[in-house]
């Protein structure tokens, strides 16, 4: 495997739900070797994914060794679906950009009011990426507003190493 995905790339494949994590309400699907060799990588892998007719949601395929990804499926998508452990489920994949970030507005606003924007963007694409997707799957206002508060201080940590690298430099 020697090939990156790329952005827009579209796969799709039919899987069993599986329950991931004994006791806990985590399932997963295994993502075909065929579907692991066109994306050309071991690594996890940042998706649009889309769960029989659900609405789409953006999710990693994370490797679990042995060139093999899996794909969460949250409680979510498995009510809107009417899906459980043991059903047979269509899944669609579209590949993003990892390094094109869209920060949310309300985000935005706090990073400029503490003036981090710039630490912010400078955290990998992945974390970032990250940082977003907790934000935009809070469910109360509350929750958005603590885990915006929790996306600022990530960026003055990054600011503050920045500048602990720019000291001992």
């Amino acid at each position: 495997m020697s090939t990156s995905p790329f952005a827009g790339q579209q796969l799709s494949f039919h899987a069993t739900l599986e329950n991931w994590a004994e006791g806990m309400n985590y399932c997963a699907v295994p993502v075909p070797a065929k579907i692991t060799e066109a994306l050309g990588t071991r690594g996890p892998v940042l998706v649009m994914a889309q769960v029989n007719e659900s609405k789409p949601f953006q999710v990693s395929l994370f490797p679990v060794g042995n060139g093999q990804h899996y794909i969460r499926i949250k409680a979510k998508v498995r009510q809107e679906t009417k899906t459980t452990t043991g059903d047979r489920i269509l899944v669609r994949l579209t590949v993003l950009n990892r390094a094109h970030v869209e920060i949310p507005d309300d985000l935005m606003l706090a990073l400029a009011t503490d003036g981090i924007t710039a630490a912010f963007t400078l955290l990998p694409p992945g974390k970032q990426q990250y940082i977003i997707r907790r934000i935009n799957e809070a469910v109360k206002p509350q929750s958005r507003k603590k885990r915006i508060q929790e996306a600022v201080e990530a960026a003055h940590e990054r600011r503050g190493r920045l500048i602990d690298e720019d000291v001992e430099g």
